[in-house]
């Protein structure tokens, strides 16, 4: 089973889209929640993360971080087994 990957996100964010792109291509399936289409949901954002910028990810419950921090987790090879629900 893999892990529910949610990611609070706009619409035009290329650290966004960049992200996006490095899950699509582990195949990760993505909820976005758009933050700049509902002013609430960037409440909730910052609320459970303490930050503003976006993207915020997270996969299972746990909070990644944006889109370096992505980046990192995936170098430091701890992304593959957080999708897959193993970690």
């Amino acid at each position: 089973m893999s892990a529910r990957v949610r990611m609070y996100a706009t619409a035009t964010c290329p650290f966004c889209l960049r992200a996006e792109g490095l899950l699509r291509r582990k195949g990760a399936d993505i909820e976005k929640i758009r933050v700049d289409l509902d002013p609430s949901l960037r409440d909730e954002m910052v609320a459970r993360t303490g930050r503003r910028t976006v993207p915020q990810i997270f996969i299972g419950e746990r909070h990644i971080g944006g889109c370096d921090d992505l980046h990192e987790l995936d170098h430091a090879g701890g992304l593959d087994p957080l999708l897959a629900g193993t970690d």
